[in-house]
């Protein structure tokens, strides 16, 4: 009964208030995948009471032009926000640079954000629940990540959220507090790592999110979610999942940078839950974790696994992972 009466009186707030996190959306050359992401959002309760930042990236080369031109035509076309705040490089910085600079810059000033990237397909109750989990947990020290996706598990349990170490990065939310500890610093990371750290960082062996690190080593890939994850890690920080995903990800068409055909993610049913509950056990979800893993276990290569040693073949050879 307690987390539900803090969830009425939260969700009252959040209906009255003018300091909704802001939006920011990271944009580069994908039209179609940007009108969807858009289109979602606005469908979104909140939407109309929230401010959105677009950050669109410049192109890399002279055959991206155009299609970066398509996008940046298209969210000056953008309506149904408090406010629109456009952001267009005049070079191209990749994903994960522009993403470091533009949530550090907008969290600074806002005090919390919440993420997306131009290929996630966002549910109407997505801002309300990423606003309700940012007011229910700010001061809980423990909590350094909200995201709005989840595994296509059928999980059991009575709960709608748990807690779990590892960050999922489609559709996510944090406080300037946590991210301030962000570091992207790989050769300090690698030498800070203990054998037994790397296993913990890898859900305990059953998923090689270390490879990530190593392939940013190698100058193989430039990303930046495994640097934030390891920043929670090290700090031995939770995120809030919910058991339901409140996103989709659109991308796996292979028309992203780091991204994979992989079409299960495409059959994500979205949560359309408008209240949702808290848990306010401030630990990680070992019943749900043990789920995880087992999901890990059945699946033959995971998503991430596939993605990045795919990679590993295209581009260093099988010997950088022994």
């Amino acid at each position: 009964m307690l987390v539900v009466s803090l969830q009425i009186l939260q969700r009252e707030k959040i209906m009255q208030s003018d300091n909704l996190a802001p939006i920011v959306l990271f944009v580069y050359n994908r039209l179609w995948h940007t009108q969807q992401t858009v289109e979602a959002l606005q469908k979104n309760e909140l939407a109309s009471e929230s401010e959105l930042f677009i950050y669109a990236d410049g192109a890399k080369s002279e055959k991206a032009n155009e299609q970066v031109s398509q996008v940046r035509d298209h969210i000056k076309t953008i309506d149904g926000f408090k406010k629109i705040t456009i952001i267009e490089r005049d070079k191209n910085w990749g994903l994960a640079d522009s993403i470091i600079d533009g949530v550090t810059k907008i969290v600074n000033e806002y005090g919390d954000v919440i993420v997306l990237e131009d290929d996630i397909v966002t549910s109407p109750y997505f801002l309300r629940f990423m606003n309700s989990a940012l007011e229910f947990y700010k001061d809980e020290e423990k909590v350094w990540h909200i995201s709005g996706w989840n595994y296509p598990i059928e999980f059991t349990t009575d709960n709608e959220v748990y807690l779990y170490r590892v960050m999922n990065c489609w559709g996510w939310a944090t406080w300037v507090e946590n991210w301030n500890h962000f570091e992207k610093n790989t050769g300090k990371l690698i030498n800070e790592f203990s054998k037994k750290d790397i296993r913990a960082f890898n859900l305990d062996g059953r998923n090689n999110l270390w490879i990530q690190v190593l392939l940013n080593k190698y100058k193989k890939i430039n990303t930046w979610a495994v640097y934030w994850y390891a920043s929670i890690f090290k700090q031995q920080g939770l995120c809030v999942n919910p058991i339901q995903s409140f996103v989709r990800n659109i991308g796996h068409d292979g028309s992203g940078v780091h991204c994979s055909d992989d079409s299960y993610v495409d059959n994500v049913v979205l949560n359309t839950n408008n209240h949702m509950q808290f848990v306010t056990n401030i630990e990680e979800d070992c019943a749900i974790v043990a789920q995880v893993k087992l999901y890990f276990k059945k699946q033959h290569k995971h998503i991430v696994v596939r993605i990045i040693n795919k990679l590993t073949r295209l581009t260093i050879g099988k010997n950088l992972i022994k």
